[in-house]
Formats: structure tokens, C-alpha cells, sequence
């Protein structure tokens, strides 16, 4: 491939083709997330897109500058979903077939996406990279031109046109434009525009822990391809950069900051804040970038650009970006905690808690003497959850703090629970009440200290009522009583002791 040299990239960004198929997408202040970093921050919006995506701008360019007769023949691409729809879109208006490689871990809201534009979709592979290889030899058998999604001097220069789009929308000082990088297209089109013309502001790359190729390769000095990459991000998730995009950015991307998945959760949830849109892992990054960025820098008041660079999310993928986004925030810390196996002992501990919103609480009995409880509690900052973890210490609960331990994270939260010998007598209650400030402290409270608590579940859904899972202890001789004690209750109850699913997991 012939390598256009910095100015030819001026060139050919300034002569691009992308506004058949492509808006101006706006710049928009995200004034949420600028109170709270100390930072003008202002979001790209190329999730706004025909596509929810910026690539069908490098996608289009590329297939404008083709022969009629390369378009008859038509055109072949490997993508996990984000430039195959570019493709796709762009074969429609120029009229020529599009035959699309995706991994088949592509969220199937991209690949309906590819479809419903008219492409013909070949699912291989568990990755961009394994998708590529199985394209290139489509194209040959089938003499189809291949788009590249990023290492193609045309589709970089496509992706330039963002930049050239941001400083005419945003005359005054910006210090720093962040972009998140999988193969590398978009930071090298953007990188190219802006040391062009504004050398003064900082390029800032993006990538995931788990997907980071651009970073090694650049510490490497040579192109470094990564044995496996993470999904999450699916629209970065490429283990070998091209040749092209490395040279680029290696020679004008002035830092790369590198995200993890919970980091990337809240992002996700700071821009719906901001905007009541919801962005793709990929989308969020460069917001995820800016807050790590400005927290390390101790920054304030500069400009910071994040291009939000697609939003072809899952539906299905949002119960898990919600449940991560708290940790990435720092807004939840996760305790296992181990207090004594007697009468007073939950209730001690729960006074503990005090007026802290309560995220989790899990427990089931499992040893005569001692009770071990997974409990999530809400923290404004990072430094809470040690705190928190020292004072029930000092009170004489054991206490471990899991906010960064992944198993406790992904797995173990959902797993507390399961047979009991010591659960004699015990009756299974689903309980509902308001989901208010205090309200599960109140609930506990109202628990009559008679009968043994044996097991417990709560998980806080943002919901406008919580619902409890209680096993109580109760003896047959104080049934009577018992009776009395849920009349008097002021929160509806489900006995569930007959329930089958309660007797073959738990009973």
C-alpha cells in the first residue's frame, strides 16, 4: 500500500467525500461532567450518524474514489459492525452488492443493522482479526475490492474529517481532543487534520486494558499483535493494528490513557446524564479518558473534546453496563463481612450501616457460630469504602473489602445462598416495600428478634419498591405468633416455603 506523507493527509481530509452519506455531527457541551471534573468538556456526537457511527465516513470516501468498474464487481469488508454498516449504507447509495465479514460476537443489533441495509453478512471468527482473514479470502475468490475499516489512506482521511468539523465549530483554545483507538483509523485521520493546523492542541488516544495493541506497539516501537482481546469494547477489539494507522499515530498522537471496563460503564451512564443517549463501549471512551485524565493531571478549566464515536449498544448488554457503572464511578463498595451467629448481632451491625444507602445484602446461615454477610453499600468517593471497612472492624466484624476484586464482582454476588443443615424450621418470605432513603434499614429493624434470620437477599435495581428475600426460623409451636408478627407488618409478604424452586436450591 502507497503511504501518503502528512500533507497529502491535509490534502485528501480537506477533499474528502463523506457528506452524501454523512452529517455534520454537533459538538455539545456535556455541562454535567464539566461541573463535576472542573473542566470545559465537549462531546463529538458522531453517535448521531445515519449509522450511530463516524465510520461511514472513511467507509464512503474510500468506495467514492473507486472505478466504475471495481463497483460493479463490488466490495468486500471485514468489521465487527460499526464500519460494516458504513459499507453497507454506502454500496446502497453507490449501487454496488457488499459482502460483510463480522465476528460472531457481533451484538446482533449491528449485524439486524447490516442486514436491513443490504449486505450480506458472513459471520466467522471471535474477533475483528479472525473476521479479516476469512474476508481476504472471499475477496480473492470472488475478485471483490476490499474496504479496509482502517488501514487504508482513504479511510483515514475520511475519519479526518471529524477534526476538520470540531475546530470550525470550536474556534476558541482547546487543549485536548480524546479518541478512542481500535485499529486506528480515526485517531490517525484526526491526528493528521490537527498537527496540521493546530499543532498546539494534545491528541489523546484511548484504549481498553484488555484491548490495548496501539498502546504496546507504540512502547514497542513495532507493531505488537495481542494473542486474545476483550469483547466488551466489541468496536475496539482488534489485535493488530495496521501498518499505516501505526505509523501515524506513533509519529503524531502526542499520550495514550487506557480504561478499564467499570470506567467505561460510567461513562456510559455520564453522557446518558448529559444527553439521555446512550453510547456503545467504543463511544464512551474518550468521556472515560477525560476522567481518568483530568483526576491524574489535577486539570481544570481547560478544553477537553471526546468524540463519541458510536452507540450501536445491545439492548440486553445495559442490566450489565448499570451494575458496573457504580464501581467505575466509585459510588458502591462491596464488603464480605463476618459477625457473630447470635441474637442482636445483625441488628448491631446493620446500626453500623447507619443512614448509607444499602446496594446489596446477602446472607445464609452456614456455621453455628458465625454468619458471613456480602453487603454492597453507596460511597460518594473512594476513600469511604476503606473507611467504612475500618469502623466495622473496630466494632468487631470482620470485614473484607471486595469493591476491587472481580470474582466478588462478576460472580460471587449472585452465588451467596444455597442448602443449609442449620436452616431448622425454616419458612421463605418475599417481602415488598418502598424503595425510599433508609426504608431497608427500617424493614430490618421491624424484624422481631424471636426468630433467627437464616437467610437473606436484597439487591437494590432502582426500582420504585425493593424486594426481599427473608428465610426465618420459626418454630411450629410459635406459629400462632408468627401470624401476628406478619399481620402487623407494614410491608406486603409472599410466603414462598412450598415454592419448588426454593426446595430444590435452597432448602
Amino acid at each position: 500500500m502507497a503511504r501518503a506523507t502528512h500533507p497529502d493527509y491535509l490534502k485528501k481530509i480537506l477533499t474528502a467525500r463523506v457528506y452524501d452519506v454523512a452529517i455534520e455531527s454537533p459538538l455539545e457541551p456535556a455541562r454535567s461532567l464539566s461541573r463535576r471534573v472542573g473542566n470545559h468538556v465537549l462531546l463529538k456526537r458522531e453517535d448521531q450518524q445515519p449509522v450511530f457511527s463516524f465510520k461511514l465516513r472513511g467507509a464512503y470516501n474510500k468506495m467514492a474514489h473507486l472505478t466504475k468498474e471495481q463497483l460493479a464487481r463490488g466490495v468486500i469488508c471485514a468489521s465487527a459492525g460499526n464500519h460494516a454498516q458504513g459499507v453497507a449504507l454506502s454500496a446502497r447509495r453507490l449501487g454496488c452488492r457488499a459482502v460483510i465479514v463480522m465476528p460472531v460476537t457481533t451484538p446482533k443489533l449491528k449485524i439486524d443493522a447490516v442486514a436491513a441495509l443490504g449486505g450480506e453478512v458472513v459471520l466467522q471468527g471471535d474477533s475483528y482479526s479472525d473476521a479479516y482473514q476469512h474476508a481476504l479470502t472471499l475477496q480473492q475468490a470472488d475478485e471483490l475490492t476490499f474496504v479496509h475499516p482502517f488501514d487504508d489512506p482513504d479511510v483515514i482521511a475520511g475519519q479526518g474529517t471529524i477534526a476538520m468539523e470540531i475546530l470550525r465549530q470550536h474556534e476558541g483554545p482547546i487543549d485536548a481532543i480524546f479518541v478512542a483507538i481500535g485499529g486506528g483509523g480515526l485517531i490517525s485521520g484526526v491526528a493528521s487534520y490537527i498537527k496540521a493546523v493546530r499543532p498546539e492542541i494534545r491528541v489523546i488516544g484511548v484504549q481498553t486494558r484488555d484491548s490495548d495493541a496501539m498502546v504496546r506497539s507504540v512502547k514497542a516501537g513495532k507493531r505488537v499483535q495481542l494473542n486474545d482481546v476483550g469483547l466488551f469494547s466489541d468496536g475496539t477489539a482488534v489485535k493488530l493494528v495496521g501498518e499505516e494507522t501505526f505509523r501515524l499515530t506513533r509519529k503524531l498522537v502526542d499520550d495514550f490513557v487506557v480504561v478499564d471496563t467499570d470506567e467505561v460503564c460510567a461513562a456510559i451512564k455520564d453522557v446518558f446524564q448529559d444527553t439521555r443517549s446512550i453510547l456503545e463501549p467504543a463511544g464512551a471512551l474518550g468521556v472515560a479518558a477525560i476522567k481518568q485524565y483530568t483526576a491524574t493531571h489535577k486539570c481544570k478549566g481547560q478544553t477537553l473534546i471526546a468524540i463519541t464515536c458510536g452507540a450501536n449498544m445491545n439492548f440486553d448488554r445495559l442490566r450489565f453496563v448499570a451494575e458496573r457503572a457504580e464501581f467505575g464511578e466509585q459510588r458502591e463498595a462491596l464488603y464480605a463481612v463476618t459477625i457473630p451467629e447470635e441474637r442482636g448481632s445483625f441488628k448491631r451491625f446493620c446500626e453500623l450501616i447507619g443512614p448509607r444507602a444499602v446496594t446489596e445484602f446477602n446472607y445464609r446461615i452456614s456455621d453455628a457460630d458465625e454468619a458471613h454477610v456480602f453487603v454492597g453499600i453507596a460511597i460518594s468517593r473512594r476513600d469511604e469504602a476503606d473507611k467504612i471497612a475500618r469502623n466495622f472492624q473496630r466494632h468487631g466484624f470482620a470485614t473484607v473489602n471486595l469493591t476491587d476484586d472481580e470474582l466478588a464482582k462478576e460472580h460471587v454476588r449472585h452465588m451467596v445462598g444455597g442448602r443449609s443443615d442449620l436452616a431448622l424450621d425454616e419458612r421463605l418470605f418475599r417481602f415488598v416495600f418502598p424503595e425510599r432513603p433508609g426504608a431497608l434499614m427500617r424493614f430490618l429493624s421491624s424484624l422481631h428478634p424471636d426468630w433467627n434470620i437464616s437467610l437473606f437477599h436484597y439487591r437494590n435495581q432502582g426500582a420504585d419498591y425493593g424486594r426481599i428475600l427473608v428465610g426465618i426460623q420459626v418454630p411450629r409451636g410459635d406459629a400462632k405468633a408468627f401470624q401476628a408478627f406478619l399481620d402487623a407488618l407494614a410491608y406486603p409478604c409472599t410466603e414462598e416455603t412450598d415454592n419448588p424452586v426454593y426446595r430444590l436450591f435452597l432448602r
